[in-house]
């Protein structure tokens, strides 16, 4: 059984990607903190007493559950107000900055010049961009093997899909990511 510090341990640690995952997904910065947000406390209400290692896969789980949720709702009532657009509010006032999120740690990075940060804040506003691109089950695949470092199994559960599904929605998201970037001229 997790203790209580380690479930906020983990928590505080999984905030941040799980909020930039979400966004990626709904791409409504306001409806990913709600998302981030209601599996945390789903995570806390329910799945307290499990061991600390069960936490990860649990809450990416939950985490899941909860995005697809928000599309259902989302659709049932962009069905019931198609007629009533004013009620529509898929505007995005500002953006998330993936550069202003990451702490600046090391000294090198703080003496880049004005030209070398713009160019990698363009970056990685190209690579933002193309994983927000991915079909829906690529991007959550790619998100949770790379982003979140879960092996082939734990996002297969995760996801729930076959390993083999796994393997090939992160094969073609990353051929695709691969072809978009080199097309803009990013190379690994």
């Amino acid at each position: 059984m997790a203790t209580e510090q380690e479930l906020s341990d983990f928590l505080k640690s999984v905030e941040k990607r799980a909020f930039k995952r979400s966004v990626y997904h709904v791409r409504d910065d306001e409806a990913a903190l709600d998302i981030v947000q209601d599996s945390m406390m789903k995570l806390a209400e329910h799945y307290g007493d499990k061991s600390a290692e069960e936490l990860p896969m649990l809450f990416h789980r939950i985490l899941s559950n909860t995005t697809l949720d928000w599309f259902r709702r989302n659709k049932t009532r962009k069905a019931l107000f198609s007629n009533f657009s004013d009620f529509d509010s898929d505007k995005d006032d500002g953006e998330f900055d993936l550069l202003e999120a990451l702490a600046v740690d090391n000294d090198s990075q703080t003496t880049q010049s004005a030209e070398d940060n713009f160019a990698s804040m363009a970056n990685v506003h190209d690579i933002e961009e193309e994983i927000q691109n991915l079909p829906t089950r690529q991007r959550e695949a790619f998100l949770l093997r790379y982003w979140e470092d879960l092996d082939v199994s734990e996002t297969a559960a995760a996801m729930g899909c076959s390993e083999g599904s796994v393997k090939t929605h992160c094969s073609r998201a990353v051929l695709a990511l691969s072809k978009a970037l080199k097309d803009k001229g990013i190379q690994p």
